[in-house]
């Protein structure tokens, strides 16, 4: 069972070694780190490889600016590509400041492109970066040249579906807040990171025990709660972006889905595509959340075919 709940994993969180949950890469494997500071107080680091136009690639929760690391050459034939670490995802030590979300990662991102004077990008974001980047192209527009949102968890767009699907989100919506955000904000209020981080992966498998299942070597992922310690005391997990901003955006953007991801995550891709003026979709019909691991070279081939239609 600890094996099957591991490999289900590679479809959650991503952070995955020789078939077991662990650390991506240590401190002394990430070649050429570099830091940048992008606000009073608040470092991101980072690296960076490839020449020409800028890439940069935004990780989502329980991971950090190695995840990836499979894709930084290859696309840095092409591009300038630069993986970064959120706010409070390793190895990044900033202080804690309230009001944290992904809003205050998108101004990191907009602080990052101005501090390295890269002009316009492109972004590929999964998960929660993927929300960040989303919120990016809302709010700085004139940043980005396109954008690949990997199911960007956009929480409060359930609660305005569109018909047919009206009645499922709202559900949808009230079980998250009631089953996966309640008793994880109740954990990290606590300063219980563990038993926090617990309360997401159990409601993401439909498993109370599904934490208990991984082991001990799981815990590596911990290195990586942080960002929901601050965001849990002061800040907002799902911050809602008004339908009106989606609707206004021009700039370009492909989203990438798993055929088998979660229900929610399909129901918000959907209705992203159906709001955002400039947007295409696909869908990797076998793949879980995390298609950049189950499918890299897919993934990589289709973002980069995308971005080259919008030179």
């Amino acid at each position: 069972m600890k094996t099957l709940h591991r490999i289900l994993l590679i479809g959650m969180v991503g952070i995955v070694a020789a078939g077991t949950v662990s650390t991506l890469v240590q401190a002394d494997e990430i070649r050429g780190l570099r830091s940048v500071q992008v606000d009073r107080g608040i470092t991101l680091h980072y690296v960076e490889q490839g020449a020409g136009t800028a890439l940069i690639l935004v990780h989502g929760s329980l991971s950090d600016l190695s995840y990836w690391r499979g894709q930084i050459e290859p696309m840095a034939r092409h591009y300038r590509v630069i993986a970064y670490s959120r706010r409070y995802n390793w190895p990044n030590d900033n202080p804690a400041r309230p009001n944290y979300s992904a809003q205050t990662d998108a101004e990191d991102l907009a602080g990052l492109i101005a501090a390295l004077h890269l002009g316009k990008v492109y972004v590929i974001g999964h998960s929660y970066g993927a929300l960040a980047a989303l919120f990016l192209l809302t709010q700085h527009p004139d940043l980005l040249k396109a954008a690949v949102l990997a199911e960007p968890p956009l929480i409060p767009l359930l609660r305005h579906l569109s018909e047919p699907e009206s009645a499922r989100g709202r559900a949808l919506y009230a079980d998250i807040q009631a089953h996966m955000v309640t008793p994880m904000r109740l954990e990290f209020q606590q300063r219980h990171t563990e038993a926090g981080t617990a309360a997401f992966i159990d409601y993401m498998f439909h498993d109370p025990r599904a934490w208990q299942k991984l082991g001990a070597g799981s815990r590596d992922i911990l290195k990586d709660a942080h960002e929901w310690d601050v965001m849990m005391n002061g800040g907002t997990l799902f911050p809602e972006i008004p339908i009106a901003s989606l609707e206004a955006t021009r700039v370009p953007v492909l989203l990438m889905s798993g055929g088998k991801s979660q229900l929610f995550l399909d129901l918000i891709a959907a209705e992203l595509a159906r709001l955002l003026p400039d947007s295409q979709s696909v869908v990797f019909q076998d793949s879980g959340h995390q298609m950049w691991m189950q499918h890299p070279l897919e993934a990589r081939e289709d973002a980069e075919a995308f971005f080259a239609k919008h030179r």
